[in-house]
């Protein structure tokens, strides 16, 4: 059994998932989970712009969601914990399953 964690930490991790509840917030993560992203990149990929993208990144980053590691005159970004890599590597598995899969609760 887990054990109970502090009230501040629940806001924090609250907080963390209203970040990631914003769809474009979320195609950023998604599009730095694997390899780091420069902004400019990033924001094209997307289909937004860089600034607007920068904006999100800022508070991706103080949620420590997200990483900076500058490479010249480049900004890249990156899912550094593994924790929140492999949180979002599942769910994007799980709702990219198969919806055709049967579902074993409701089979006799």
């Amino acid at each position: 059994m887990r054990a109970p964690i502090a009230e501040d930490q629940v806001v924090e991790l609250a907080e963390m998932f209203r970040l990631m509840s914003d769809p474009t917030r979320l195609r950023i993560i998604l599009a730095c989970l694997d390899t780091p992203a420069p902004v400019g990149e990033m924001a094209e990929r997307i289909g937004i712009s860089g600034s607007l993208a920068s904006h999100h990144l800022r508070l991706l980053r103080a949620a420590r969601l997200l990483q900076a590691e500058r490479r010249g005159r480049q900004v890249f970004y990156a899912v550094s914990d593994g924790h929140v890599r492999s949180m979002l590597g599942d769910m994007v598995d799980h709702v990219s399953e198969d919806e055709a899969e049967p579902d074993s609760a409701s089979t006799p």
